[in-house]
Order: structure tokens, then sequence, then C-alpha cells
């Protein structure tokens, strides 16, 4: 066998790998302006008692695409996303911070 296939063959999981330059694709798509999460918006709810319909309401006011509820004493990803707010609550699942990311 001519050394040369074997080495083209070595090569191609490499190829697959190559960036062709392009953009597209590149990472994930920046939210359009209008859905960034405005916490601001809602901090009224601060020391409210946290329910599905009371998380639907929080999202609508404060213009976010998703809702993350940050349970007492649980990890968190420190990951920023724009589009995205975080109501935090305690024990008794009263709501004790509200901020985007």
């Amino acid at each position: 066998m001519d050394i040369r296939w074997i080495a083209a063959a070595a090569l191609l999981p490499l190829a697959a790998c190559a960036s062709t330059g392009s953009d597209a694709g590149a990472g994930p798509a920046t939210p359009p302006a209008e859905m960034a999460c405005k916490a601001d918006a809602v901090q009224s709810y601060v020391g409210q008692t946290v329910t599905p319909v009371l998380g639907g309401t929080l999202l609508k006011e404060a213009g976010a695409r998703t809702l993350r509820w940050g349970p007492p004493r649980s990890a968190m990803t420190m990951d920023y996303r724009i589009d995205r707010l975080n109501v935090m609550y305690d024990d008794a699942y009263k709501i004790t911070q509200i901020t985007c990311g």
C-alpha cells in the first residue's frame, strides 16, 4: 500500500475539525433586544410565594425568554444569558432575589 494513502487517511479526521473561516454557526445567536431580561421591572415580586403562575407572570413582565428557579442551597452555573430571568427563593418558597443572566 502506498504511504501517501495512509498519511491522507490519518489526516481525514483532522480535516473535519478545520475552520472554513466563516462565522456562521460559530456560537449561540444573540437574542433580539426585545428578549433581553429586565429584572428591575419585577423587583416588586420579592417576598411573594413562588408558583408556576407567578413564574409566567415574571417572564412576561421581565421580557425574558427563559426562567430559572434557584432553590435554597442549590448550585447554579455561572454562564450569563441576557434573555434569562433567575428567581431565587428560600425554604418557605418566598422569593429572595430576582436577577437576569
